[in-house]
């Protein structure tokens, strides 16, 4: 493919187009596993919210996106490879993933928030045994693959013709085996379902899916495999190591701080931080908050962990509750923007 100026995918510009259709062929050594047998309504220039629920369409409409963060986010797009994302508690991880399924039409991302309990299995499907029985002993006819729903990763490997967005939240909360339970997943981008293998290859199941979109989807043979890769746009705060076989087959990104003042925030004299805010208030809000966004960005000066979301919570109160400056105030204000760590404390 010769270079072209409109290289990039994903442009971090907040407005929706089809480009994502322009993606090129995957590498060979990451080919499709599967034609496409799963496509989906996807959403089209007549869909004002892109089908994203409010919280997300929100999210994803007021991302302020880095050189950095597009450049990665394209890099995981063309190299069809998972991307982590890690950073300080609110510098905008886990809303990546929303910002570019709303650019790039993919509808509403597939969410999995991990914890000390979450297992590769229940990301991949779950199956209701016992649920299955009770119906069968009450005499009530019972298709298998009404007790079988993919989970978030397990939907997100379906073949459809564009991959799907999916957000692997807080990895570093997992049990310490998780990551390389993922490794398979990652290389293959297929599974399989025993309970449906048993059924023969020939056979196809009608199962429940975690994709609104598309709530069922028919599996032949008991396995799924991807036509695409889906982005997957892992997080982590940080607050463990993850072995080298995992971060071989990770893209990595150190998500630009909007509160740090180190040169690989792309922050300088607070650009970001203010180009967050004006994303979110007018520019006569703005000026009535002036005061708060001094103190927020003097404390983030001083190397105080402080958050975004604090700063935008402080204005939005100020400016909803009408509270008039003074003592008051500025102690409400002084308990909304506390550093999140303290040492020693």
């Amino acid at each position: 493919m010769a270079p072209t100026e409109n290289w990039r995918i994903f442009k971090g510009e907040r407005n929706p187009h089809n480009d994502l259709a322009k993606l090129p062929d995957p590498p060979p050594w990451r080919p499709r596993r599967s034609k496409v047998a799963h496509e989906r309504p996807w959403p089209t220039t007549t869909d004002e919210d892109n089908a994203l629920p409010p919280a997300a369409l929100k999210r994803g409409r007021d991302f302020h996106s880095t050189e950095k963060i597009i450049d990665m986010v394209n890099a995981a797009l063309y190299l069809r490879r998972p991307l982590l994302v890690t950073g300080p508690p609110g510098s905008g991880k886990s809303s990546l993933v929303d910002a570019i399924a709303y650019e790039l039409r993919m509808g509403p991302a597939l969410r999995w928030s991990v914890t000390s309990r979450s297992t590769l299995r229940d990301a991949l499907y779950q199956y209701d045994a016992i649920g299955r029985l009770q119906q069968q002993e009450s005499g009530t006819k019972a298709e298998l693959g009404d007790f079988i729903t993919l989970g978030p990763l397990g939907t997100a490997l379906l073949p459809t013709q564009r991959p799907r967005a999916l957000l692997i939240d807080e990895i570093d909360k997992s049990d310490i085996d998780l990551p390389n339970d993922l490794l398979n997943i990652f290389e293959e981008g297929e599974f399989d379902i025993p309970e449906l293998r048993r059924l023969g290859a020939q056979t196809s199941v009608e199962v429940f899916t975690s994709d609104p979109l598309q709530p069922r989807a028919n599996i032949k043979g008991g396995t799924v495999s991807a036509h695409e890769f889906p982005l997957m746009i892992l997080t982590s705060n940080g607050e463990r190591e993850f072995p080298a076989p995992f971060l071989r087959r990770c893209l990595r990104l150190r998500m630009p701080n909007p509160t740090g003042t180190l040169a690989e925030d792309d922050n300088k004299d607070w650009s970001r931080l203010n180009a967050i805010v004006d994303l979110h208030f007018s520019q006569e809000h703005r000026k009535a908050a002036e005061s708060i966004i001094t103190a927020f960005q003097a404390r983030a000066g001083q190397g105080k962990e402080v958050a975004t979301d604090q700063l935008l919570n402080s204005i939005h109160f100020v400016l909803s509750s009408q509270i008039d400056p003074g003592a008051q105030r500025d102690a409400i204000v002084e308990e909304l923007m506390r550093e999140l760590a303290v040492a020693g404390g």
